[in-house]
């Protein structure tokens, strides 16, 4: 019996001292060693396991003798353990170290015998699995060709299959269909037969409703009878609608069948018995508030003429469409108990309460209709209109009368402001209503179109309606300013009217009065977009209004400034008053000198008014750009052109105050002139350009009147640099600077100059140079620069004078006129010298 070790069969313990012995043994290896987990390590221990223990046991046995002998062989320093020669030698031969190599060596070649035989074997075997597998695959593959013929028959069976199912399930849907139609034609063809019944009793009996079937006077069956009258209905009025037509066609027929025509007329008298009857039942049921009977009877209802009848039925019985009294307290709430007077502010709360009460009402009676009729929405609908056009109308007639353009009402009651306060407040608060209104539900009816409609007789002239009030608000602020009235507090309020000032005259523009101007146009402009919606029309609108100011503006500036010119006027006439001749009594000079002080003082004061008024009219003209810019351009740009338009109109508006504005500075630089012409003719002495004695000291001072003159440039002048900036600062100062270089020419021609006498002119020239220098005018300050190169030709010698121009010969001219006012022009014989320059 053989025994296995680690899966290797191995046999009685043998002798493994010959190899003869080992080869006679069983075999040792087998195939079935070699099948599951294998491990090389296994098979190699269970070869050699029974061959080691006695070499083990030896070579312990050996190791313990040699270290009783003196442990020569013992490891030395962790080196090898076996003996040196030397210790072999001392010890002598003893048996091999592994005797049982042999006997492994020729186990180890039994087992490749084995191996190499099990090799083929297995090789054997696996060339008939081969075989096996080959002729398996064979038959496989036949099989599938098979299989697959006979998927592909399947495949047309079942597509046949399928293909008379869908013909089956067609058919049967097609049954189904007929069967189906076949039913409702017999219902109608029942139902027919049953309408006809009905119809020839409503036929047979002109106008005698008593003999019909128990259904129509059953009241239990109303809905039923409501519905099988109006059927009876569409199909005798079609049948009587189509005799009619053949009648037409075949003139001349007198048998003509009279059809329906009676059964007509029954259910017509039918018809309307049952809505009569139905509207009483459900006008009962409203006046208990039983919503059931209410929802029964409207359902009913709504198969005549939709449910018409009920919805208008219900919606006019309500309270706030027949209670005069609410509608009478509607107009208290809004006006309260001082009627228009009251103002815009409590006309706005007055109708936001109304309003209010209005929506609340509606909101309660959407619940209502909506609990009861199958269209709420209609009904709703008819509410909203009825609430609009009756309710809320008759309040605004009530407050909103409109006013006539012809004879408008007067400043005292208010004027046509207040109506157009009330009209944009009452038209605010009603789009506001309707968008309240609309979100409560009323089906297809546009509330907004509806309450604009309201106002469409008020928007009709709104234009002309606002352009008229901001006229009478000007007419009414030019009488007060005239008249010396405060101003008022309110608008609406009444004017005050004090006695008439005499000082209007004098009276300079006011800045807050253009300001109150614009304001009165800024609300117009915002009156302007919250009623006229459409971008044209309001372009169209803002236009007409902003012209208004434009021209409020402009006349009211051009009458300022032409008052203060009359006032300049005024002072030039006071001077030509005083203007003496050279032969009068000292007594009488004093005065006239005196007297033309005074009319010089008020001429200075007539120059620093009109600064004044300049410098207001800018800051007004300023006002109306700034309000153009902020609020007018961009309501303009939906038209074209308007805006070009409206900048034009504003220019032309302002040219006529630019006019008086222009001629107004002109007169200004006359009526310096004309001091500064008083002041050197008073001041200025013979003596201050031609000493007595010439030998004396010259005075390095300017003259008295080229002092005077400037101190009362510099003191004048002071009004015009405020009031005036930019171009026309310069253009002016130019001009005043020319008009006073010319002046000075003119006045040094009057005297005779010696040399000490033209250092002094040179000293004045200095002055007035220095001073001009504050106009900024380059044109100016060349002129007065010319003019100290002029003055050496009263300082060099008579000798030199050819020679003085050769390096200006811009002032020439003037030079060769000057240079006669030299005190030795004819001892010096200058004359002769120039001959050969005036040539030149």
């Amino acid at each position: 019996m053989q025994e296995r070790t680690n899966g290797v069969k191995t046999g009685k313990p043998r002798k493994t001292t010959t190899p003869s012995s080992v080869s006679s043994l069983p075999p040792i290896l087998d195939i079935e060693d070699f099948k599951g987990v294998f491990s090389f390590d296994d098979l190699f221990g269970s070869l050699v396991n029974e061959l080691l223990p006695s070499f083990q046991e030896d070579d312990t046995e050996s190791s313990e003798g040699r270290n009783s002998a003196g442990g020569q062989d013992a490891i030395y320093n962790g080196h090898s353990r076996f003996p040196s020669e030397a210790t072999k030698t001392t010890l002598g031969a003893g048996p091999p170290l592994f005797s049982e190599a042999e006997s492994l060596l020729s186990l180890f070649k039994d087992c490749r015998q084995e191996l190499a035989d099990l090799s083929h074997q297995v090789d054997a075997r696996l060339g008939n699995l081969k075989k096996e597998v080959a002729v398996h695959d064979s038959k496989h593959r036949k099989t599938l060709s098979e299989l697959e013929k006979g998927v592909d028959g399947l495949f047309e069976s079942f597509s046949r299959l399928d293909s008379r199912i869908s013909v089956v399930g067609q058919t049967a849907a097609k049954i189904g269909d007929h069967l189906q139609s076949a039913d409702s034609q017999r219902d109608t063809a029942n139902q027919t037969i049953e309408l006809i019944r009905y119809l020839m009793e409503f036929n047979s009996n002109p106008g005698d409703l008593m003999e019909l079937s128990p259904l129509f006077s059953d009241d239990s069956r109303v809905a039923e009878a409501a519905a099988i009258a109006q059927k009876l209905r569409s199909f005798s009025e079609e049948d009587v609608g189509r005799q009619g037509m053949a009648v037409a066609s075949i003139r001349g027929t007198a048998n003509a069948s009279r059809g329906l025509e009676v059964a007509v007329a029954n259910l017509q008298d039918y018809c309307n018995e049952l809505e009569n009857r139905l509207l009483a039942r459900f006008d009962a049921a409203s006046q208990r508030r039983e919503l059931s009977t209410m929802a029964e009877c409207a359902k009913i209802l709504s198969q005549f003429n939709r449910g018409t009848s009920a919805m208008q039925r219900y919606v006019a019985s309500r309270p706030m469409f027949i209670d005069v009294e609410i509608m009478n307290a509607d107009a208290r709430m809004v006006l309260g108990d001082q009627g228009l007077q009251s103002g815009p502010s409590n006309v706005a709360r007055g109708l936001s309460a109304l309003y209010k009460e209005i929506i609340e009402t509606v909101r309660k009676e959407a619940a209502t209709i909506t609990a009861v009729f199958p269209s709420p929405d209609a009904v709703m609908s008819i509410l909203v209109q009825r609430v609009l056009e009756q309710r809320v109308s008759a309040v605004l007639d009530k407050f909103l009368p409109k006013p006539s353009l012809g004879n408008p009402p007067p400043m005292e009651e208010g004027g046509l402001l207040l109506y157009l306060r009330i009209l944009a407040v009452a038209y605010e608060k009603t789009r506001e209503l309707a968008k309240e209104l609309r979100a409560l539900g009323c089906g297809d009816l546009d509330v907004e179109g509806l309450a604009e409609s309201l106002f469409s007789a008020h928007q009709d002239e709104y234009p002309e309606q606002e352009q008229a009030s901001l006229n009478q608000l000007f007419q009414a602020k030019m009488v007060e300013l005239r008249s010396g009235a405060q101003p008022v507090l309110e608008v609406s309020g009444t004017l005050s009217r004090g006695k008439t000032s005499a000082a209007f005259a004098q009276q300079q523009m006011s800045v807050s009065v253009v300001t109150e101007f614009v304001r009165w146009n800024e609300e117009a402009v915002a009156r302007c977009t919250l009623l006229s919606p459409q971008p044209a029309a309001l372009a169209n609108n803002v236009k007409a209004v902003f012209t208004c100011l434009l021209d409020q503006v402009s006349q009211y500036t051009t009458e300022g400034l032409e008052r203060t010119r009359e006032a300049l006027n005024d002072a030039a006439a006071l001077r030509e008053r005083f203007v003496i001749g050279t032969s009068v009594s000292r007594r009488v000079a004093a005065a006239a000198a005196s007297a033309a002080e005074a009319a010089a003082a008020a001429g200075e004061s007539s120059f620093r008014a009109f600064m004044v008024s300049v410098q207001r009219a800018t800051s007004n003209v300023a006002l109306v750009q700034q309000h153009f810019g902020n609020t007018i351009t961009r309501l303009l740009l939906p038209v074209d052109g308007a805006h070009a338009a409206c900048c034009e109109e504003m220019t032309t508006a302002m040219s006529c105050a630019e006019s008086a504005a222009l001629k107004g500075l002109q007169q200004c630089i006359d009526t310096v002139m004309a001091e500064v012409d008083r002041l050197l003719a008073a001041e200025q002495k013979a003596t201050d350009y031609r000493s007595l004695d010439d030998g004396i000291a010259p005075d390095h001072r300017p003259t008295v009147a080229c002092t005077r003159v400037v101190a009362y440039l510099a003191r004048i002048l002071d009004a015009a640099y405020s009031a005036l900036e930019g171009l026309n600062k310069q253009a002016f100062m130019t001009e005043l600077g020319n008009r006073l270089h010319k002046g000075l020419l003119n006045h040094w021609q009057r005297f005779t100059f010696s040399p000490s006498g033209g250092l002094r002119l040179k000293r004045d020239i200095t002055e007035y140079t220095d001073f001009v220098r504050s106009f900024n005018a380059p044109a100016v300050d060349e002129k007065f620069e010319s003019l100290g190169v002029l003055a050496n030709v009263f300082v060099v010698a008579p000798e030199s004078l050819p020679t003085l121009f050769e390096g200006n010969p811009s002032i020439r001219k003037d030079a060769l006129r000057y240079i006669q006012l030299r005190e030795d022009y004819k001892t010096a014989k200058i004359a002769s010298r120039l001959n050969s320059l005036m040539v030149e």
